[in-house]
C-alpha cells in the first residue's frame, strides 16, 4: 500500500506477488489502461516474470466489475465500524492487512463452492498432482 499509485508501487506489488505465489510462466494479469500499467517499466517487469498482460478497453466498466465488487466488500466489511474522516494511514494499513487475511483464508463465498479462496486454491492444486 502507498499514499499514491505510482510505477514503483505496482512494480513492487507485482514482484511481491510473484515471490509469494510463485506462479507458472504464462499467467495472465488484467489491469486497466492506467499510466502505471502501460509504463515500459511495468510491462518489462511483467515480461521478465513470464506474465502476460491484458488491459480493459477504454470505457468498459464491465472489465472492472470484479475489483469494484471486492472494493465494495472491503469498504463495507473492513471499515464498517470506522469513521473514515478521522482514520490514520497506519490504521488503514492495519485494517486492510487484517481484511486481506480474512478474505483470502477465512471468508467463504458461494461463488467458490462455499470455500475460502485459500481452500479452493489448495483443492485445485491437489487435482493437478
Amino acid at each position: 500500500m502507498s499514499e499514491s499509485q505510482d510505477v514503483d508501487l505496482v512494480k513492487d506489488t507485482l514482484s511481491e506477488a510473484v515471490e509469494k505465489r510463485k506462479p507458472k510462466e504464462g499467467i495472465l494479469i488484467h489491469t486497466d489502461q492506467g499510466s502505471v500499467y502501460t509504463s515500459y517499466a511495468f510491462q518489462n517487469l511483467a515480461k521478465e516474470k513470464g506474465i502476460i498482460t491484458s488491459m480493459s478497453r477504454k470505457g468498459n466498466c464491465h472489465d472492472n466489475a470484479v475489483i469494484e465488487s471486492f472494493h465494495s466488500s472491503l469498504k463495507s466489511e473492513g471499515f464498517n465500524t470506522q469513521r473514515r474522516a478521522s482514520i490514520s494511514n497506519s490504521k488503514v494499513v492495519q485494517i486492510v492487512n487484517q481484511y486481506m487475511y480474512y478474505y483470502n483464508q477465512i471468508r467463504i463465498q458461494a461463488k467458490l463452492y462455499y470455500l475460502s479462496q485459500l481452500s479452493l486454491e489448495n483443492r485445485q492444486l491437489k487435482c493437478f498432482f
